[in-house]
């Protein structure tokens, strides 16, 4: 047993803070939040004056899997790859995960990259562990997809579909398409073994997505994101929609409910003309305000993981309470990728994901992260 004594907690399930303790099972769970919590065997932190908040959550991520020399989680072969899986393309081990607790980030949405039109499944792993599989919170969390530039950058130096935007639009459909007539088939003909169509793993990768147990995860700037939409619609499935910039301007779109989330940033990514030229935190409080759920992300190791904090205070600077931006990269990230059971908030029986700064992160720009736990285990601040 372990118990954090008399912090300022942010449970993130309600609004206003408390002083009180948090007592740790020693199976890494909350076992309860009050006053006056411990046993004589619990080991004691004394938070005393100190902020004690859940995990980050960082919903949209690719460390473990890009470096500078090599890409395991962006299989630029062929513009429609659906049958790939981001838990073959991520090394647990890598350095990154370090950096991401450093920044405060005890849960990652880990997806292949953007060079393809349809990339692949995602998954959602803890920032550290006693393994791989312990760390791993659900799988698959997304299939991801992308529009715009980087797809079009990717294929069109081929002289190959996608070079347009027509042409993403159309493969997005097709590929949709695809999946629903395979499904029909194997539900046609699920007692005529030799009619069954043959196995095809992309497609069985786009079940789920037409199912609406998984969002269709796509990489998305300004009018771009109204095709996404419009897709969405077309299909009646969920899509979160990643990098976002411009938001702002396309607020009766994306308050549309096949958004499962709207996932903004990161600030120092490169502007592309004609899509990523507007750079507008004001957006998430634009978006909360309308009730859309909205977070920030890292997209590291593209750009540095402590962007995640950076870009919450941004949107405070642009408006929002800070309460409600740490919300979003607590509660509200979970909730987006579906893991909302086990992270985000600090309740009993959820994973004892838990931080200790000396002020609120996403108030002070000075505030100091102190300890950090996943799954109940002090982990080294490096």
């Amino acid at each position: 047993m372990h118990v954090i004594k008399n912090g300022t907690i942010y449970t993130m399930k309600d609004s206003s803070p408390f002083k009180g303790d948090i007592l740790i099972s020693d199976d890494g769970k909350i076992k309860a939040i009050g006053t006056d919590l411990g046993t004589t065997d619990a080991e004691i932190t004394d938070a005393e004056e100190k902020t004690v908040i859940p995990g980050f959550v960082d919903a949209h991520s690719h460390i473990g899997g890009v470096w500078m020399e090599s890409e395991d989680l962006n299989e630029m072969s062929n513009p429609v790859t659906p049958e790939m899986d981001s838990y073959y393309g991520i090394d647990p081990k890598d350095k990154q995960f370090e950096t991401a607790v450093s920044c405060g980030i005890t849960t990652s949405c880990l997806i292949p990259g953007s060079g393809n039109v349809i990339g692949g499944w995602g998954i959602v792993l803890k920032s550290s562990g006693d393994s791989f599989k312990d760390r791993l919170l659900k799988h698959p969390v997304c299939l991801k997809a992308a529009t715009g530039i980087n797809p079009k950058g990717v294929y069109s130096g081929r002289n190959q579909l996608p070079m347009t935007r027509m042409g993403i639009a159309f493969l997005l459909r097709d590929y949709l398409r695809r999946v629903k007539e395979y499904m029909e088939k194997k539900e046609k003909y699920r007692d005529e073994p030799d009619k069954m169509p043959p196995y095809d793993l992309g497609l069985e990768h786009g079940i789920p997505v037409i199912e609406k147990k998984i969002p269709l995860k796509v990489h998305t700037y300004m009018h771009d994101m109204v095709t996404v939409v419009d897709i969405a619609r077309e299909f009646d499935i969920l899509v979160t929609i990643d990098h976002a910039q411009g938001a702002s301007d396309f607020y009766d779109d994306l308050c549309d409910p096949h958004v499962k989330g709207v996932i903004f940033g990161p600030i120092s990514a490169g502007l592309f003309p004609g899509e990523g030229g507007k750079i507008d935190f004001e957006c998430c409080k634009g978006l909360h305000d309308r009730g859309v759920k909205v977070t920030v992300m890292t997209d590291g190791p593209v750009t540095p993981e402590n962007l995640l904090i950076y870009q919450a205070g941004e949107a405070v600077r642009k408006g929002m309470d800070p309460v409600d931006a740490l919300g979003m990269i607590t509660k509200t990230a979970s909730e987006i990728i579906l893991c909302d059971d086990r992270v985000g908030t600090l309740e009993e029986g959820k994973d004892a994901d838990i931080q200790i700064y000396d002020a609120l992160p996403t108030l002070y720009t000075s505030a100091v992260l102190e300890k950090i736990w996943i799954n109940g285990k002090e982990v080294n601040i490096k």
